[in-house]
């Protein structure tokens, strides 16, 4: 299974996350946030980034939804795909999050 990481500013991630579970009954499997508004510094923000993406790439991927494209949560996934099985789309939205876990 694809996962998918939602990151994005401040609650942004964990509010789309509680809508998705709300329309489909259940919260995804592998579906996870990350919040990089607690990190002060860029390197701290990168290897939290980098360290998610790998606990979250079963072997299948991680398909990474970022809010504003140039943003400081896009740059820092931008810097931490290291591996190709790993994409990023930014404008992450909730009818975009409902269509990738359907």
């Amino acid at each position: 299974m694809i996962a998918l990481l939602i990151v994005a500013h401040g609650n942004l991630g964990e509010s789309l996350i509680q809508c998705a579970t709300f329309v489909l009954g259940k919260r995804p499997e592998a579906l996870e946030n990350l919040d990089l508004s607690a990190c002060a510094e860029p390197a701290e923000m990168l290897d939290r980034a980098s360290a998610k993406l790998a606990e979250l790439d079963q072997g299948d991927g991680v398909l990474v939804l970022t809010d504003v494209y140039g943003a400081t949560p896009c740059n820092t996934v931008c810097k931490a795909i290291t591996s190709s099985n790993v994409e990023a789309i930014t404008g992450v939205n909730l009818p975009m999050l409902l269509k990738a876990l359907t």
